[in-house]
């Protein structure tokens, strides 16, 4: 298979994110054909290798990292989720320097050559709360009223994160009783009542 032979089928697939198995079946060729290919286009530099299996076509606009993440997990569904939504949203003004995503998965860091996702463990009865992204790019993101939930809920486990947030920033249709609601959620009684109090907080600080 001549190396450029595979472009034409690249963009037929019409989206700039796919994986290795996407466009061997839409070639017809095995992957070990396919993944040669890449690797040569890569080096001519019209392809950029995300991770293992999952590759880009280059182009004039940079790749979201956003877009990626559904070829993140083959098994499992993930949402943006924690700071990064509570950035997305407005709510919080800092960028974050890493994507935070929730997940039934195992929680782990994944590096990427456009991003590093740290991955949190959610509870699979609490695995709600998202929807597509309304901007650029296909993704589910949580609600913000769930993101502030999804990070107070996961500041009560092992290690503690979020236990201290960057500056809070409410919208006024931003609703505390919507959260109230998700906390009822909570599978766990003890992380139901860690959470309410770590609301009670925020709330202070902020009035």
């Amino acid at each position: 298979m001549r190396r450029r032979s595979i472009l034409p089928v690249i963009k037929k697939l019409g989206h700039r994110v796919f994986t290795t198995h996407e466009l061997s079946s839409a070639s017809g060729r095995s992957l070990s054909v396919v993944t040669q290919s890449l690797n040569n286009l890569v080096k001519e530099g019209a392809v950029v290798k995300i991770r293992r299996g999952v590759w880009a076509e280059e182009g004039p606009e940079a790749i979201s990292p956003y877009t990626v993440i559904p070829y993140l997990f083959p098994a499992h569904r993930a949402y943006v989720s924690f700071i990064s939504a509570l950035h997305m949203h407005g709510i919080v003004e800092q960028i974050p320097q890493v994507m935070t995503l929730a997940s039934t998965a195992h929680a782990g860091i994944i590096k990427t050559a456009i991003g590093i996702f740290y991955v949190h463990h959610i509870n699979p009865s609490f695995f709600c709360g998202f929807g597509w992204y309304k901007g650029s790019g296909s993704f589910l993101i949580a609600e913000p009223e769930k993101a502030l939930v999804d990070s107070l809920y996961l500041s009560a486990y092992k290690g503690k994160r979020f236990n201290h947030f960057p500056e809070l920033y409410f919208s006024k249709t931003f609703s505390f009783k919507k959260v109230k609601e998700w906390i009822k959620k909570i599978p766990s009684q003890n992380v139901r009542e860690y959470v309410g109090k770590r609301l009670k907080d925020i709330r202070a600080a902020i009035e």
